[in-house]
């Protein structure tokens, strides 16, 4: 899974994005907040990647701050909440909006997003209002801050375990165990297969 890109930026529009790395254009989608914050069109920028698998396509959905990324993910964990809605969501609130309305239950601020009426808005609220809190702003962004082989690896392992139906939470958890059980570098696929254990376990 790709959890990261780093490239020569060669198209850009507010809903997607192309970005050369070393030959190859990824086409990645994007909030309008990642969008305002894009460089000039054959600019190098980062994005932080969440890689959607499904029956028919491989899509990328791509964020300037792994703030929204963390955002994205838990979105898309709710129930009736796919890829295109959570970046409409991301596209119409600051994560920082998003933090205070789903942690104040101010169910109108949500539906103001389109594609978000009152029982989706409700749903946001009842299954996120104790996961949000940690979606801080001090984050930093893949852009400013190239983030070390580790996280990437932590983060392309759990968009893994993520697509094949586990629980954020419980994916997190299993991670952090394998992690913990080994301190050294560890490989993407070793630890896909070292976290699907853990879970087995549960």
């Amino acid at each position: 899974m790709i959890a990261s890109l780093t490239g020569r930026l060669a198209f850009k529009a507010p809903t997607h994005l192309v970005l050369d790395v070393q030959g190859v254009g990824y086409e990645v989608f994007i909030p309008l907040s990642s969008y305002y914050g894009l460089p000039n069109l054959s600019e190098n920028t980062s994005l932080s990647v969440h890689t959607h698998v499904r029956e028919d396509a491989i899509q990328l959905f791509g964020f300037l701050t792994s703030q929204e990324k963390e955002a994205f993910v838990l979105l898309t964990s709710v129930s009736g909440v796919g890829p295109k809605l959570a970046l409409s969501v991301l596209s119409a609130l600051p994560v920082s909006d998003l933090v205070s309305a789903i942690q104040s239950e101010n169910v109108e601020k949500l539906t103001t997003v389109p594609g978000i009426g009152n029982k989706s808005a409700s749903r946001l609220v009842l299954e996120l209002k104790d996961k949000v809190g940690k979606l801080h702003p001090g984050h930093l962004s893949a852009h400013d801050s190239p983030r070390e082989g580790e996280d990437v690896t932590f983060d392309g392992a759990l968009s893994a375990l993520l697509n094949l139906g586990y629980r954020p939470p419980d994916a997190k958890d299993a991670l952090k165990q394998v992690k913990k059980l080994n301190p050294a570098a560890i490989v993407l696929k070793d630890m896909i297969r070292e976290s699907l254990k853990e879970l087995a376990k549960r």
